[in-house]
């Protein structure tokens, strides 16, 4: 399968689209999408089912993580906290 790869690259840039990983990785989308089912079922990814519009044109795809790892806190000032 194509897991190495895509493990490779979520390592590299954090949580991605699975069209994302595709286009960097070269990986058809269909074997993509299959790998990661794979990697999820596994534990080795979280991935989540997500919605985008792109020129009001619904684009469904997952987005994907390595498991165990949290994004980064966006800039800005948080609730609850001290100015």
């Amino acid at each position: 399968m194509h897991a190495a790869p895509i493990l490779q690259y979520l390592k590299t840039h954090g949580q991605r689209l699975d069209l994302e990983i595709a286009d960097a990785t070269g990986i058809p989308l269909p074997k993509v999408r299959l790998s990661l089912s794979d990697l999820s079922a596994r534990g080795e990814i979280s991935r989540c089912s997500v919605t985008r519009f792109n020129d009001g044109n619904p684009v469904e795809g997952m987005l994907c993580r390595i498991a165990g790892s949290i994004p980064p806190a966006t800039p800005g000032r948080k609730p609850g906290t001290a100015a």
